[in-house]
């Protein structure tokens, strides 16, 4: 790795090159519970020395893995096997801003928030808005099309994505996607966002940026039942009504953000539905009041309804604090992300208390429910002999209760390491052989983040190796 090392040194310099143990023990993981290796890290701040960083690795023969900010729960940025991590982090320039076009082309490494923050004299902000917003980055937002509470309306990073610079696995460059209003030819963008680092590196995006809400009503309801919080939602929904944000939190975890921001959550009650509407001002008050009026006809105990912006601020604060609130139960937890219809809401939510009253796990579910995108935190101890396998026990039966359910494996967190041996429940063989043909299109070599999101086989040409069914196209 010396030679490999030395080559990057000669691109980046030896103050964007690290090698030593404690380096490459920071990136050796990302905020999943999963750890690999790397040999070499290095930080690269143009095209051009992402480029350059490919090629190197290309020449040694050692795959590469990018990562933004590591915020990631599945894996997707974890290097396996000694890979290169190429961290995108000192890429944070706004390279352009259109306002009247209203778009703008970042460098990966732009923070998701910081981007909103710095064009909101322009009255316009990013949608997607995950749970990391403060510290996720626009480049892994594209590997994983995230999305956020607000995804239910405005969509996610996929709707809000107008173009991609990549750097292609074999160090080429190239566009995908365009601002022209209809780009000429197949959507070579749309297959990007969302493929997870295995098609290349993203070292600039075009993004839409969406004008600010003219007014916003927040509230919040509390049930003394999950199941009727669920039914709520989908009596919004089925009124012809789509909120902003439709985000629900059970007891467990109102508990613990309340101990941590002490906002005045409701935590007596078994759940909570904080609920957003947008739009003009005289709109909102007859939206707000067929909201509440659904939640009566599901006996909702108490409507909170923020007076303020400080207000509305503080709920989101708690909804956005509730992974960091669990410290105060359970010093580690595992987080998982499945989708399921929001009809099967009830029924799958009971079905993962019971799977961890089963094995013996405290889990807290708090989750969009307006498009039915779970999100049980299972809290534990590590230090407890046999309580990790416990754990991955519950979250197998979690994804496959969802998956049972007509759901589908991941809303937004990606496949990444965490769910790759889980990708049969939903593809069959041919299916998986048509993802790995289109990833072999971008890389024969596989050397873009191997080992992620698609199980075996492990090679291009076992990929070609695979028989074809009559009439299959791949």
């Amino acid at each position: 790795m010396s030679s490999l090392t030395d080559d990057l040194i000669a691109v980046l310099g030896r103050d964007r090159v690290h090698d030593g143990v404690a380096h490459r023990s920071l990136y050796r993981k990302d905020a999943s519970n999963m750890e690999g290796a790397t040999s070499v890290v290095c930080l690269p701040r143009t095209t051009d020395e992402v480029r350059a960083c490919v090629e190197s690795a290309n020449r040694h023969g050692v795959p590469f893995v990018a990562r933004g900010s590591g915020t990631g729960l599945a894996g997707g940025a974890v290097p396996l096997d000694g890979e290169v991590v190429i961290s995108l982090s000192r890429m944070t320039d706004i390279v352009s801003v259109d306002p009247v076009n209203r778009r703008a082309w970042v460098q990966p490494g732009v923070l998701n928030l910081d981007l909103s923050n710095q064009l909101q004299h322009l009255g316009v902000h990013f949608a997607p808005d995950p749970s990391s917003q403060q510290t996720c980055s626009i480049g892994g937002n594209v590997a994983n099309n995230s999305g956020g509470p607000h995804c239910l309306a405005e969509g996610v990073t996929n709707a809000h994505v107008l173009a991609v610079k990549v750097v292609l696995p074999d160090g080429s460059v190239t566009v995908l996607g365009g601002d022209d209003p209809e780009p000429v030819g197949y959507d070579l963008r749309g297959v990007f966002v969302g493929s997870e680092g295995m098609l290349g590196i993203a070292t600039e995006v075009c993004v839409k940026l969406t004008q600010n809400y003219p007014a916003v009503r927040t509230m919040l309801m509390d049930f003394a039942d999950v199941s009727d919080g669920a039914a709520t939602v989908s009596g919004i929904i089925a009124a012809g009504m789509v909120p902003a944000a439709i985000e629900m939190m059970d007891q467990l975890c109102l508990e613990a953000v309340e101990a941590y921001i002490h906002a005045g959550l409701p935590v007596e009650s078994a759940a909570a539905l904080l609920v957003e509407v947008v739009g003009l001002p005289h709109e909102l008050e007859h939206q707000v009041e067929r909201i509440v009026a659904i939640a009566h006809e599901h006996r909702v105990n108490d409507v909170r309804v923020a007076q303020d912006e400080a207000e509305r601020q503080l709920l989101w604060k708690g909804r956005k604090s509730a992974f960091g609130a669990i410290a105060n139960i359970e010093p580690d937890y595992y987080l998982h992300d499945t989708v399921v219809p929001r009809s099967k809401l009830p029924d799958v939510l009971e079905q993962i208390y019971e799977i961890a009253r089963r094995h013996e796990l405290q889990v807290l579910n708090v989750f969009h429910a307006g498009d039915g995108n779970l999100h049980p935190l299972l809290v534990y101890d590590a230090r407890i002999p046999g309580t990790i396998e416990r754990v991955h026990a519950a979250g197998r039966e979690i994804v496959e209760a969802s998956v049972a359910a007509g759901g589908a494996l991941s809303g937004e967190h990606g496949i990444g390491l965490e769910k790759r041996d889980y990708m049969h429940l939903m593809f069959s063989d041919v299916d998986l052989a048509a993802q790995n043909a289109l990833r072999c299109a971008f890389d024969p070599e596989m050397r873009a983040n191997p080992g992620k999101v698609l199980p075996s086989p492990s090679s291009c040409a076992e990929i070609n190796a695979i028989p074809k069914p009559e009439g299959a196209w791949i």
